[in-house]
């Protein structure tokens, strides 16, 4: 029914506008804010933004270039920066920069400006969501990532390219104070993360985390491949109500593991550990948690589930990090040239067939293994057959035979709710094609869709398997520490957290609102 002539829109209390923002999304608030200046003004209640979700990009999707982003940023961080309870934000100043790999070493440095650009951007944007939270005393979560690894790993960050962009690291210095502050400032942290942020975190910034939020906090990620250890187990021994941790896994040493064992804290329930074999050069894994120290922190924390990604390491090395009482729940292998052996993928079947719910075994380079040759049984179909959890697979470069894949299928059903093969890594035995009719392709779409009692197809998008690695551990470590104390109470499950994980580039807010 339309409202009389008399009472209008703008006739509404403020609070049943605010009422009625309340279930707008972010992006729709922001357009209702446009309709008039008291919208706008019911717009920025603190009600309506006790969570933001926020990416800066460099510019994709029309968004124009980061440093045009800057203004929106702050004009958000200036409205919501005081009050907000719970902030994930993902810095992305190299957004369109394509690595050496891809453009070749000649291309890039035909165009240094664009790296210095970026990262002076990256810079100023810190500071900006920084300086805006140090006054914050009611921030429960704060969630960062930076997409900087691309610059990191191809040499551009060495200490005179940063001298020039931020002469005497004044700009650096700050951003890190600025960090300490926050923590000081903190009365309720639950929830600290910081992946891969580029001069924010130092050895020293938890030192700074104020008693009352070292009470409250549940979950700790602290991670940058370019530094040391970010968590000592001296600073770990204050936080004894943690329920999640994240950490680089040469950082997590025996004592760190007998320390979380001991009966005077909180048990574990989520271990993200994230194994680079470019750093194991400089990061060893001597010191590393023995399987005497994992079997004393089951003792303690019998329901731990643990989460590893390992990038580019070797399967010597593999061999050596995979404890039998390790309680393995998610495991991606990830490389660009490492080959992942048959005799890891066999270890991580018979040893993880109890926990294991997610395998993922991806491989960026030409050429495709086969995992099967000179067995009589494929690893990944006794993987299946083994692993009575499975409910995420996906593969790309390595063969996957037609048949194997149709037995995969069958063996756990619709239990399988993710199954990622992409196109080109399927491959079909021509002694077989004798027996079929038609197309095999077409053939094997049937066999798969009917194993698993739902429409299934090879993946064709790339992008799905093929993404950042450091993104996807940062955005699966989120979902998978979800699921440890207070934070589960919005959890929706594993699998569907990471189906929605697979698009999670929507549920971030972008300043490319029209």
């Amino acid at each position: 029914m339309a409202l009389c002539s008399s009472v209008g829109a703008l006739a509404l209390p403020s609070e049943l506008i605010v009422h009625i923002f309340s279930f707008l999304s972010d992006r729709d608030k922001l357009r209702a804010s446009a309709v008039c200046s008291r919208w706008r003004e019911c717009l920025f209640y603190p009600a309506l933004w006790t969570e933001l979700k926020l990416r800066v990009g460099g510019g994709t999707n029309g968004g124009g270039s980061g440093s045009e982003q800057t203004p929106r940023l702050e004009f958000l961080m200036r409205k919501f920066g005081s009050f907000v309870r719970e902030l994930q934000l993902e810095f992305s100043p190299v957004d369109g920069y394509l690595s050496p790999l891809q453009r070749g070493m000649e291309a890039v440095e035909s165009d240094p400006q664009f790296a210095k650009d970026a990262m002076v951007t990256y810079l100023d944007q810190v500071l900006c969501v920084l300086g805006s939270l140090r006054n914050n005393r009611n921030l429960q979560k704060l969630s960062l990532y930076g997409d900087t690894c691309i610059l990191q790993d191809d040499g551009i960050l060495d200490s005179s390219f940063l001298s020039q962009v931020d002469q005497g690291g004044k700009k650096m210095k700050e951003i890190q104070q600025l960090f300490e502050e926050i923590l000081s400032n903190s009365r309720q942290m639950k929830w600290l993360s910081s992946a891969f942020m580029l001069c924010v975190v130092t050895p020293r910034s938890l030192a700074s985390l104020s008693n009352a939020s070292t009470s409250s906090l549940e979950h700790l990620s602290l991670i940058d491949n370019q530094l040391p250890s970010l968590i000592s187990t001296v600073e770990l021994e204050r936080l004894a109500h943690l329920r999640s941790l994240s950490l680089d896994f040469c950082d997590f040493t025996s004592d760190m593991c007998r320390l979380l064992a001991c009966g005077d804290r909180a048990p574990l329930h989520r271990l993200s550990l994230l194994l680079n074999g470019a750093a194991l050069d400089v990061k060893p894994l001597d010191g590393t948690a023995a399987e005497e120290d994992w079997k004393a922190l089951i003792r303690r924390s019998t329901n731990l589930r643990v989460y590893v990604m390992a990038m580019d390491v070797c399967s010597q090395d593999l061999l050596r990090v995979l404890k039998p009482s390790v309680p393995l729940e998610r495991i991606h292998l990830d490389s660009y040239s490492t080959l992942v052996t048959d005799g890891v993928v066999e270890l991580i079947s018979q040893q993880y067939h109890r926990t294991l719910s997610h395998f993922i075994l991806m491989r960026d380079d030409a050429g495709f293994p086969d995992l099967s040759v000179n067995r009589n049984e494929d690893p990944l179909v006794l993987l299946a057959w083994r692993c009575v959890h499975l409910a995420v697979l996906i593969i790309h470069g390595y063969t996957v035979w037609s048949h194997n894949l149709v037995a995969i299928s069958r063996l756990r059903g619709s239990n399988l709710k993710v199954l990622e093969v992409s196109e080109e890594s399927i491959d079909f035995d021509p002694d077989q094609s004798v027996y079929i009719e038609g197309d095999p392709v077409h053939n094997l779409v049937k066999e798969v869709s009917l194993g698993l009692g739902r429409v299934w197809h090879p993946s064709m998008d790339n992008s799905v398997v093929l993404n950042e690695p450091t993104q996807h551990f940062h955005r699966e470590m989120q979902s998978f520490s979800a699921g440890a104390g207070s934070w589960n109470q919005r959890s929706t499950g594993p699998t569907m957290k990471f189906l929605s994980h697979l698009r999670a580039h929507k549920r971030y807010m972008h300043f490319t609102i029209s």
